[in-house]
């Protein structure tokens, strides 16, 4: 089976690549994005050594992009998700533009509670 993605995201972006201001916000809209990204990224790795958790969280400022790889396995994931209700894959993959600055403490301290408790 083979699904072709709907054409109406294809389109929306026709529209702002042809219009030099729409091209601009949408390029501020985008860094801003990608800042905020970087942001929490950053929080986060700091929350984390603030904390002692222990482990190498480097990793987290190191890559790239909307997700982030934790390195946690399907045990910790499990534990944080029915002790403080923090949702991710069960291979430990978290959307890092899902965060914001009052989120962090909350994911660290889980992380932190699944790493020492479930290591």
């Amino acid at each position: 089976m083979y699904s072709n993605p709907p054409i109406h995201g294809a389109s929306i972006m026709a529209v702002i690549l042809r219009d030099r201001n729409l091209f601009n916000e949408w390029t501020l809209e985008l860094k801003a994005m990608a800042d905020h990204i970087i942001s929490m990224r950053k929080q986060l790795f700091e929350a984390l050594s603030a904390r002692g958790t222990p482990g190498d969280w480097s990793h987290i400022i190191k890559q790239i992009g909307m997700f982030t790889f934790t390195g946690l396995n399907s045990a910790q994931v499990s534990f944080m998700t029915k002790e403080y209700h923090v949702y991710m894959t069960s291979d430990g993959r978290i959307s890092m533009a899902g965060l914001s600055s009052k989120t962090v403490p909350h994911l660290a301290d889980s992380i932190h509670a699944a790493v020492t408790k479930h290591v």
